[in-house]
Protein backbone atom coordinates (compact mmCIF):
# COMPACT_ATOMS: atom_id res chain seq x y z
CA UNK A 1 0.00 0.00 0.00
CA UNK A 2 1.36 3.43 -1.00
CA UNK A 3 1.65 5.89 1.88
CA UNK A 4 1.52 9.66 1.82
CA UNK A 5 4.31 11.66 3.43
CA UNK A 6 2.21 12.28 6.54
CA UNK A 7 1.39 8.59 6.85
CA UNK A 8 5.05 7.68 6.51
CA UNK A 9 5.98 10.14 9.26
CA UNK A 10 3.32 8.63 11.55
CA UNK A 11 4.65 5.14 10.93
CA UNK A 12 8.18 6.36 11.64
CA UNK A 13 6.99 7.87 14.91
CA UNK A 14 5.37 4.63 16.12
CA UNK A 15 8.34 2.54 15.00
CA UNK A 16 10.59 4.74 17.13
CA UNK A 17 8.11 4.72 20.01
CA UNK A 18 7.54 0.93 20.05
CA UNK A 19 10.66 -0.06 22.08
CA UNK A 20 9.72 2.37 24.85
CA UNK A 21 5.98 1.71 24.71
CA UNK A 22 5.92 -0.63 27.72
CA UNK A 23 7.99 1.79 29.80
CA UNK A 24 5.65 4.64 28.93
CA UNK A 25 2.62 2.53 29.87
CA UNK A 26 4.22 1.69 33.19
CA UNK A 27 4.58 5.40 33.98
CA UNK A 28 0.88 5.90 33.14
CA UNK A 29 -0.25 2.46 34.28
CA UNK A 30 -3.26 3.79 36.21
CA UNK A 31 -4.81 5.08 32.97
CA UNK A 32 -4.04 1.91 31.01
CA UNK A 33 -5.21 -0.45 33.76
CA UNK A 34 -8.46 1.51 34.03
CA UNK A 35 -8.93 1.21 30.28
CA UNK A 36 -8.36 -2.54 30.49
CA UNK A 37 -10.98 -2.84 33.25
CA UNK A 38 -13.51 -0.84 31.23
CA UNK A 39 -13.10 -3.05 28.16
CA UNK A 40 -13.11 -6.22 30.27
CA UNK A 41 -16.46 -5.27 31.79
CA UNK A 42 -17.94 -4.80 28.32
CA UNK A 43 -16.41 -7.80 26.56
CA UNK A 44 -17.18 -11.16 28.20
CA UNK A 45 -14.21 -13.44 28.79
CA UNK A 46 -13.83 -16.08 26.09
CA UNK A 47 -15.13 -13.90 23.23
CA UNK A 48 -13.64 -13.81 19.73
CA UNK A 49 -11.95 -10.40 19.50
CA UNK A 50 -9.89 -8.35 17.06
CA UNK A 51 -8.12 -5.13 18.07
CA UNK A 52 -7.28 -2.61 15.38
CA UNK A 53 -4.22 -0.60 16.37
CA UNK A 54 -3.26 -3.16 18.99
CA UNK A 55 0.21 -1.77 19.78
CA UNK A 56 2.06 -4.27 21.95
CA UNK A 57 -1.11 -6.29 22.66
CA UNK A 58 -1.76 -5.50 26.33
CA UNK A 59 -5.42 -4.48 25.96
CA UNK A 60 -6.27 -7.41 23.70
CA UNK A 61 -4.73 -9.83 26.21
CA UNK A 62 -6.53 -8.15 29.12
CA UNK A 63 -10.03 -9.02 27.81
CA UNK A 64 -9.01 -12.73 27.80
CA UNK A 65 -10.39 -13.73 24.39
CA UNK A 66 -10.80 -17.32 23.28
CA UNK A 67 -9.49 -16.16 19.91
CA UNK A 68 -7.58 -12.87 19.86
CA UNK A 69 -6.31 -11.20 16.74
CA UNK A 70 -4.29 -7.95 16.80
CA UNK A 71 -3.63 -5.64 13.85
CA UNK A 72 -1.11 -2.77 13.76
CA UNK A 73 0.80 -1.04 10.98
CA UNK A 74 4.03 -0.91 13.00
CA UNK A 75 6.21 -4.02 12.44
CA UNK A 76 8.11 -3.40 15.67
CA UNK A 77 4.88 -3.14 17.71
CA UNK A 78 3.69 -6.44 16.21
CA UNK A 79 7.01 -8.14 16.91
CA UNK A 80 6.88 -7.10 20.57
CA UNK A 81 3.22 -8.11 20.91
CA UNK A 82 3.81 -11.57 19.49
CA UNK A 83 6.72 -12.20 21.84
CA UNK A 84 4.67 -11.07 24.87
CA UNK A 85 1.49 -12.96 23.99
CA UNK A 86 2.28 -16.04 21.88
CA UNK A 87 -1.23 -17.42 22.53
CA UNK A 88 -2.70 -14.57 20.44
CA UNK A 89 -2.37 -13.86 16.72
CA UNK A 90 -0.93 -10.62 15.39
CA UNK A 91 -0.61 -9.19 11.91
CA UNK A 92 1.27 -6.19 10.54
CA UNK A 93 -1.27 -4.49 8.29
CA UNK A 94 -2.97 -1.18 7.69
CA UNK A 95 -6.34 -0.63 9.38
CA UNK A 96 -7.94 0.02 5.99
CA UNK A 97 -7.03 -3.23 4.24
CA UNK A 98 -6.35 -6.06 6.72
CA UNK A 99 -8.08 -9.41 6.33
CA UNK A 100 -9.48 -11.79 8.93
CA UNK A 101 -11.05 -15.13 8.03
CA UNK A 102 -13.15 -15.83 11.11
CA UNK A 103 -16.36 -14.61 12.70
CA UNK A 104 -15.87 -12.07 15.46
CA UNK A 105 -17.84 -11.18 18.57
CA UNK A 106 -16.10 -7.85 19.24
CA UNK A 107 -13.82 -5.33 17.56
CA UNK A 108 -11.70 -3.07 19.82
CA UNK A 109 -10.70 0.37 18.52
CA UNK A 110 -8.91 2.07 21.41
CA UNK A 111 -7.27 5.52 21.25
CA UNK A 112 -6.92 5.08 17.47
CA UNK A 113 -9.31 7.65 16.00
CA UNK A 114 -7.02 10.49 17.05
CA UNK A 115 -4.07 9.23 14.96
CA UNK A 116 -5.49 7.20 12.06
CA UNK A 117 -5.25 8.95 8.71
CA UNK A 118 -8.74 8.16 7.29
CA UNK A 119 -11.32 7.07 9.88
CA UNK A 120 -14.15 6.68 7.40
CA UNK A 121 -12.10 4.48 5.09
CA UNK A 122 -11.20 2.24 8.03
CA UNK A 123 -14.87 1.92 9.05
CA UNK A 124 -15.90 1.14 5.48
CA UNK A 125 -13.34 -1.67 5.31
CA UNK A 126 -14.36 -2.96 8.73
CA UNK A 127 -18.03 -3.06 7.70
CA UNK A 128 -17.10 -5.30 4.75
CA UNK A 129 -15.34 -8.00 6.79
CA UNK A 130 -17.49 -8.45 9.92
CA UNK A 131 -20.87 -10.10 10.42
CA UNK A 132 -24.12 -8.51 11.54
CA UNK A 133 -23.72 -9.68 15.16
CA UNK A 134 -20.27 -8.19 15.76
CA UNK A 135 -20.07 -5.34 18.27
CA UNK A 136 -17.62 -2.47 17.88
CA UNK A 137 -16.20 -1.02 21.13
CA UNK A 138 -14.44 2.33 20.73
CA UNK A 139 -12.54 4.41 23.25
CA UNK A 140 -11.44 7.97 22.50
CA UNK A 141 -10.31 10.97 24.48
CA UNK A 142 -12.87 13.72 25.00
CA UNK A 143 -12.01 16.82 22.99
CA UNK A 144 -12.49 19.05 26.07
CA UNK A 145 -9.35 17.44 27.54
CA UNK A 146 -7.14 18.52 24.63
CA UNK A 147 -5.47 21.47 26.47
CA UNK A 148 -4.75 19.30 29.53
CA UNK A 149 -3.27 16.45 27.47
CA UNK A 150 -1.16 18.85 25.44
CA UNK A 151 0.17 20.32 28.69
CA UNK A 152 0.93 16.80 29.96
CA UNK A 153 3.01 16.21 26.82
CA UNK A 154 4.91 19.46 27.28
CA UNK A 155 5.93 18.68 30.85
CA UNK A 156 6.77 15.04 30.10
CA UNK A 157 3.87 13.30 31.88
CA UNK A 158 2.64 11.91 28.57
CA UNK A 159 4.65 10.97 25.46
CA UNK A 160 4.37 13.41 22.58
CA UNK A 161 2.32 12.13 19.69
CA UNK A 162 1.71 13.27 16.10
CA UNK A 163 -0.94 15.93 15.62
CA UNK A 164 -4.21 14.44 16.82
CA UNK A 165 -7.73 14.50 15.43
CA UNK A 166 -10.28 15.53 18.04
CA UNK A 167 -13.77 14.18 17.58
CA UNK A 168 -16.92 14.63 19.59
CA UNK A 169 -19.26 11.70 20.20
CA UNK A 170 -21.59 13.22 17.59
CA UNK A 171 -18.72 13.26 15.07
CA UNK A 172 -18.09 9.57 15.71
CA UNK A 173 -21.79 8.75 15.54
CA UNK A 174 -21.97 10.49 12.16
CA UNK A 175 -18.96 8.58 10.81
CA UNK A 176 -20.45 5.31 12.01
CA UNK A 177 -23.79 6.10 10.38
CA UNK A 178 -22.15 6.96 7.04
CA UNK A 179 -20.49 3.54 6.90
CA UNK A 180 -23.43 1.39 7.92
CA UNK A 181 -23.08 1.28 11.71
CA UNK A 182 -25.45 2.27 14.49
CA UNK A 183 -24.27 3.65 17.82
CA UNK A 184 -25.78 1.65 20.68
CA UNK A 185 -24.60 3.82 23.55
CA UNK A 186 -21.87 6.22 24.63
CA UNK A 187 -20.55 6.65 28.15
CA UNK A 188 -17.93 8.95 29.59
CA UNK A 189 -15.49 7.71 32.19
CA UNK A 190 -12.59 8.91 34.35
CA UNK A 191 -12.34 12.39 35.83
CA UNK A 192 -9.03 11.75 37.58
CA UNK A 193 -6.46 9.97 35.33
CA UNK A 194 -3.79 9.65 38.00
CA UNK A 195 -3.57 7.38 41.03
CA UNK A 196 -4.34 9.11 44.34
CA UNK A 197 -5.31 6.58 47.04
CA UNK A 198 -9.02 6.64 47.94
CA UNK A 199 -9.61 9.92 46.07
CA UNK A 200 -9.37 8.28 42.64
CA UNK A 201 -11.97 5.69 43.69
CA UNK A 202 -14.44 8.29 44.96
CA UNK A 203 -14.05 10.55 41.94
CA UNK A 204 -13.86 7.96 39.15
CA UNK A 205 -16.29 5.41 40.52
CA UNK A 206 -18.96 7.78 41.83
CA UNK A 207 -18.75 11.39 40.66
CA UNK A 208 -17.56 10.56 37.13
CA UNK A 209 -20.77 8.59 36.55
CA UNK A 210 -23.27 11.20 37.76
CA UNK A 211 -25.45 13.00 35.21
CA UNK A 212 -23.96 16.25 33.85
CA UNK A 213 -20.68 15.71 35.72
CA UNK A 214 -20.01 12.71 33.47
CA UNK A 215 -19.83 15.07 30.49
CA UNK A 216 -16.39 16.05 31.79
CA UNK A 217 -14.95 12.53 31.61
CA UNK A 218 -11.65 11.92 29.83
CA UNK A 219 -12.64 8.67 28.09
CA UNK A 220 -15.56 8.22 25.71
CA UNK A 221 -16.62 4.56 25.63
CA UNK A 222 -18.78 3.95 22.56
CA UNK A 223 -20.57 0.75 21.55
CA UNK A 224 -21.82 0.26 17.98
CA UNK A 225 -23.14 -2.45 15.70
CA UNK A 226 -23.51 -2.98 11.95
CA UNK A 227 -26.91 -2.06 10.57
CA UNK A 228 -28.32 -4.82 8.37
CA UNK A 229 -31.32 -4.18 6.14
CA UNK A 230 -31.69 -7.87 5.42
CA UNK A 231 -34.85 -9.39 6.88
CA UNK A 232 -34.57 -12.84 8.43
CA UNK A 233 -37.43 -15.10 9.51
CA UNK A 234 -37.18 -17.38 12.52
CA UNK A 235 -38.78 -20.29 14.31
CA UNK A 236 -40.36 -18.87 17.46
CA UNK A 237 -40.84 -20.14 21.02
CA UNK A 238 -43.51 -18.26 22.99
CA UNK A 239 -43.06 -18.84 26.72
CA UNK A 240 -46.18 -18.35 28.86
CA UNK A 241 -45.45 -18.55 32.61
CA UNK A 242 -48.69 -19.05 34.55
CA UNK A 243 -49.73 -19.27 38.17
CA UNK A 244 -53.45 -19.33 38.94
CA UNK A 245 -54.33 -18.26 35.40
CA UNK A 246 -56.74 -21.05 34.40
CA UNK A 247 -59.16 -18.65 32.69
CA UNK A 248 -56.52 -17.23 30.34
CA UNK A 249 -54.80 -20.34 28.99
CA UNK A 250 -57.05 -21.04 26.00
CA UNK A 251 -57.25 -17.34 25.10
CA UNK A 252 -53.45 -17.19 24.90
CA UNK A 253 -53.64 -19.74 22.06
CA UNK A 254 -56.69 -18.31 20.32
CA UNK A 255 -55.57 -14.68 20.39
CA UNK A 256 -51.93 -15.08 19.32
CA UNK A 257 -51.63 -14.52 15.54
CA UNK A 258 -49.45 -16.75 13.38
CA UNK A 259 -46.03 -15.32 12.53
CA UNK A 260 -42.53 -16.65 11.94
CA UNK A 261 -41.56 -19.90 10.25
CA UNK A 262 -43.15 -21.90 13.08
CA UNK A 263 -44.51 -21.35 16.59
CA UNK A 264 -43.88 -23.32 19.74
CA UNK A 265 -46.02 -22.46 22.78
CA UNK A 266 -44.41 -23.35 26.11
CA UNK A 267 -46.79 -23.15 29.07
CA UNK A 268 -44.91 -23.39 32.34
CA UNK A 269 -47.05 -23.68 35.46
CA UNK A 270 -45.95 -22.37 38.84
CA UNK A 271 -47.67 -24.18 41.75
CA UNK A 272 -51.24 -23.08 41.01
CA UNK A 273 -54.26 -23.83 43.17
CA UNK A 274 -57.01 -23.21 40.59
CA UNK A 275 -56.45 -26.08 38.17
CA UNK A 276 -54.21 -24.12 35.77
CA UNK A 277 -52.10 -27.15 34.82
CA UNK A 278 -55.17 -29.29 34.14
CA UNK A 279 -56.46 -26.51 31.87
CA UNK A 280 -53.14 -26.52 30.04
CA UNK A 281 -53.52 -30.25 29.44
CA UNK A 282 -57.05 -29.73 28.08
CA UNK A 283 -55.89 -26.97 25.71
CA UNK A 284 -52.94 -29.07 24.52
CA UNK A 285 -55.29 -31.94 23.69
CA UNK A 286 -57.85 -29.66 22.00
CA UNK A 287 -55.38 -27.80 19.77
CA UNK A 288 -53.27 -30.64 18.43
CA UNK A 289 -52.50 -28.60 15.33
CA UNK A 290 -50.47 -26.28 17.55
CA UNK A 291 -47.05 -27.15 18.95
CA UNK A 292 -47.81 -26.88 22.67
CA UNK A 293 -45.32 -27.92 25.35
CA UNK A 294 -46.28 -28.21 29.03
CA UNK A 295 -43.87 -27.73 31.92
CA UNK A 296 -44.00 -27.35 35.69
CA UNK A 297 -41.33 -25.12 37.14
CA UNK A 298 -39.08 -26.63 39.81
CA UNK A 299 -38.60 -23.42 41.80
CA UNK A 300 -40.55 -20.27 42.57
CA UNK A 301 -41.04 -16.96 40.81
CA UNK A 302 -41.48 -15.92 37.22
CA UNK A 303 -37.71 -15.60 36.72
CA UNK A 304 -37.18 -19.26 37.51
CA UNK A 305 -40.08 -20.25 35.24
CA UNK A 306 -38.77 -18.21 32.29
CA UNK A 307 -35.22 -19.53 32.62
CA UNK A 308 -36.36 -23.16 32.76
CA UNK A 309 -38.66 -22.68 29.76
CA UNK A 310 -35.96 -20.86 27.76
CA UNK A 311 -33.60 -23.76 28.40
CA UNK A 312 -36.10 -26.18 26.85
CA UNK A 313 -37.21 -23.93 23.98
CA UNK A 314 -36.32 -25.09 20.48
CA UNK A 315 -37.07 -21.81 18.65
CA UNK A 316 -34.45 -19.40 17.35
CA UNK A 317 -36.39 -16.49 18.89
CA UNK A 318 -37.61 -16.49 22.49
CA UNK A 319 -40.70 -14.51 23.48
CA UNK A 320 -42.38 -14.01 26.85
CA UNK A 321 -46.15 -13.59 26.98
CA UNK A 322 -47.54 -13.10 30.48
CA UNK A 323 -50.51 -15.37 31.10
CA UNK A 324 -52.59 -12.50 32.51
CA UNK A 325 -52.81 -11.25 28.88
CA UNK A 326 -52.69 -7.60 30.01
CA UNK A 327 -50.21 -7.16 27.15
CA UNK A 328 -52.44 -8.26 24.24
CA UNK A 329 -51.29 -11.41 22.40
CA UNK A 330 -52.44 -9.66 19.22
CA UNK A 331 -49.41 -7.35 19.56
CA UNK A 332 -46.82 -10.14 19.50
CA UNK A 333 -46.18 -9.83 15.72
CA UNK A 334 -44.91 -6.26 16.33
CA UNK A 335 -42.19 -7.62 18.59
CA UNK A 336 -41.30 -10.33 16.11
CA UNK A 337 -41.09 -7.91 13.15
CA UNK A 338 -38.75 -5.58 15.05
CA UNK A 339 -36.33 -8.48 15.56
CA UNK A 340 -36.79 -10.01 12.09
CA UNK A 341 -36.07 -6.65 10.43
CA UNK A 342 -33.04 -6.08 12.72
CA UNK A 343 -34.48 -2.90 14.24
CA UNK A 344 -33.15 -4.17 17.56
CA UNK A 345 -31.69 -7.19 19.32
CA UNK A 346 -33.63 -7.01 22.60
CA UNK A 347 -37.27 -6.02 22.15
CA UNK A 348 -39.08 -4.75 25.24
CA UNK A 349 -42.74 -3.90 25.72
CA UNK A 350 -43.80 -0.42 26.86
CA UNK A 351 -47.21 0.07 28.52
CA UNK A 352 -46.76 3.68 29.62
CA UNK A 353 -47.71 5.61 26.47
CA UNK A 354 -51.25 4.75 25.39
CA UNK A 355 -54.18 5.41 27.78
CA UNK A 356 -54.87 2.39 30.00
CA UNK A 357 -58.07 0.74 31.05
CA UNK A 358 -59.08 1.87 34.54
CA UNK A 359 -57.94 -1.17 36.50
CA UNK A 360 -54.97 -2.12 34.31
CA UNK A 361 -52.34 -0.36 36.44
CA UNK A 362 -52.88 1.46 39.71
CA UNK A 363 -51.46 4.97 40.14
CA UNK A 364 -48.69 3.92 42.54
CA UNK A 365 -47.56 1.19 40.15
CA UNK A 366 -47.57 3.67 37.27
CA UNK A 367 -45.26 6.10 39.05
CA UNK A 368 -43.00 3.24 40.18
CA UNK A 369 -42.68 2.11 36.57
CA UNK A 370 -41.89 5.68 35.49
CA UNK A 371 -39.16 5.91 38.14
CA UNK A 372 -37.56 2.62 37.14
CA UNK A 373 -37.69 3.66 33.48
CA UNK A 374 -35.83 6.92 34.12
CA UNK A 375 -33.32 5.21 36.39
CA UNK A 376 -32.65 2.38 33.97
CA UNK A 377 -32.23 4.72 31.01
CA UNK A 378 -29.45 6.39 33.01
CA UNK A 379 -28.10 3.04 34.16
CA UNK A 380 -28.03 1.19 30.85
CA UNK A 381 -27.20 4.08 28.52
CA UNK A 382 -30.18 3.17 26.30
CA UNK A 383 -33.76 4.41 26.47
CA UNK A 384 -35.94 2.02 28.45
CA UNK A 385 -39.25 3.50 29.52
CA UNK A 386 -40.97 0.41 30.95
CA UNK A 387 -38.59 -2.02 32.66
CA UNK A 388 -41.33 -4.13 34.21
CA UNK A 389 -43.40 -4.99 31.16
CA UNK A 390 -43.33 -8.77 31.07
CA UNK A 391 -43.15 -9.06 27.28
CA UNK A 392 -39.55 -9.35 26.15
CA UNK A 393 -38.14 -10.86 22.95
CA UNK A 394 -34.62 -11.87 21.95
CA UNK A 395 -32.79 -14.49 19.92
CA UNK A 396 -31.91 -17.70 21.73
CA UNK A 397 -28.25 -17.32 20.70
CA UNK A 398 -28.14 -14.03 22.62
CA UNK A 399 -29.98 -15.53 25.59
CA UNK A 400 -27.39 -18.31 25.80
CA UNK A 401 -24.68 -15.63 26.08
CA UNK A 402 -26.67 -13.92 28.84
CA UNK A 403 -26.96 -17.26 30.59
CA UNK A 404 -23.22 -17.94 30.26
CA UNK A 405 -22.42 -14.54 31.79
CA UNK A 406 -25.08 -14.59 34.53
CA UNK A 407 -22.37 -15.11 37.13
CA UNK A 408 -21.40 -11.44 36.66
CA UNK A 409 -24.65 -10.35 38.34
CA UNK A 410 -25.68 -13.58 40.04
CA UNK A 411 -29.09 -15.24 40.21
CA UNK A 412 -30.71 -12.40 42.13
CA UNK A 413 -33.92 -11.59 40.23
CA UNK A 414 -37.09 -13.60 41.04
CA UNK A 415 -39.06 -11.72 38.35
CA UNK A 416 -36.69 -12.27 35.43
CA UNK A 417 -37.12 -8.79 33.91
CA UNK A 418 -33.98 -7.25 35.38
CA UNK A 419 -31.96 -10.41 34.79
CA UNK A 420 -32.63 -10.14 31.06
CA UNK A 421 -32.22 -6.36 30.89
CA UNK A 422 -28.89 -6.39 32.75
CA UNK A 423 -27.63 -9.32 30.71
CA UNK A 424 -28.62 -7.65 27.43
CA UNK A 425 -26.94 -4.41 28.52
CA UNK A 426 -23.72 -6.23 29.38
CA UNK A 427 -23.68 -7.78 25.89
CA UNK A 428 -24.38 -4.36 24.32
CA UNK A 429 -27.54 -5.62 22.63
CA UNK A 430 -29.49 -2.86 20.88
CA UNK A 431 -32.68 -2.34 22.90
CA UNK A 432 -35.94 -1.25 21.25
CA UNK A 433 -39.34 -0.74 22.87
CA UNK A 434 -42.69 -1.66 21.30
CA UNK A 435 -45.60 0.45 22.54
CA UNK A 436 -48.60 -1.67 23.56
CA UNK A 437 -52.03 -0.94 25.02
CA UNK A 438 -52.15 -2.28 28.55
CA UNK A 439 -55.41 -4.08 29.30
CA UNK A 440 -57.15 -4.96 32.54
CA UNK A 441 -56.94 -8.65 33.35
CA UNK A 442 -60.14 -10.61 32.69
CA UNK A 443 -59.34 -13.46 35.09
CA UNK A 444 -57.55 -13.78 38.43
CA UNK A 445 -55.63 -11.18 40.41
CA UNK A 446 -52.13 -9.73 40.33
CA UNK A 447 -49.29 -11.78 41.82
CA UNK A 448 -47.30 -8.63 42.73
CA UNK A 449 -47.02 -7.23 46.26
CA UNK A 450 -46.48 -3.50 45.67
CA UNK A 451 -44.40 -2.68 48.73
CA UNK A 452 -42.55 -5.94 49.37
CA UNK A 453 -41.68 -6.49 45.72
CA UNK A 454 -41.11 -2.76 45.17
CA UNK A 455 -38.42 -2.72 47.87
CA UNK A 456 -36.84 -5.81 46.28
CA UNK A 457 -36.76 -4.04 42.90
CA UNK A 458 -35.03 -1.03 44.43
CA UNK A 459 -32.38 -3.24 46.01
CA UNK A 460 -31.81 -5.03 42.69
CA UNK A 461 -31.48 -1.67 40.91
CA UNK A 462 -28.86 -0.43 43.35
CA UNK A 463 -26.99 -3.71 43.04
CA UNK A 464 -26.96 -3.38 39.25
CA UNK A 465 -25.81 0.23 39.49
CA UNK A 466 -22.64 -0.98 41.20
CA UNK A 467 -22.06 -3.63 38.54
CA UNK A 468 -22.94 -1.61 35.43
CA UNK A 469 -22.69 2.14 35.95
CA UNK A 470 -20.62 3.00 39.02
CA UNK A 471 -17.47 1.24 37.92
CA UNK A 472 -14.05 2.62 37.12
Amino acid sequence: MTMTGDEESRLAYFEAYAPQSDRSKKINQFYYKTLERLFSRIIPEGSKVVEIGCGTGDLLAAVKPSIGYGVDFSPTMIKIAQSKYPQLSFSCADATDFEINRELDYVIISDLFSTIWDIQKMLRHLRSIINSDTKIIISTHSYIWEPILRLAELIGLKPKRPKASWLTVKDIQNLLMLEGFEMIKAERKMLLPIYIPLLHTIINKFFANLPMINQLGLINMISARPVSKERKDYCVSIVIPARNERGNIEQAILRTPEFGISQEFIFIEGHSSDGTYEEMQRVQEKYRDKQIVLMRQSGKGKGNAVREAFDQATGEVLMILDADLTTPPEDMPKFYEALAENKGEFINGCRLVYPMEKQAMQLLNFFANMFFGIFFTFLLGQTIKDTLCGTKVLRKSDYLKIDQNRHYFGDFDPFGDFDLLFGAARLNLRMVEIIVRYKDRSYGSTQISRFRHGWLLIKMSLFAARKIKFVS
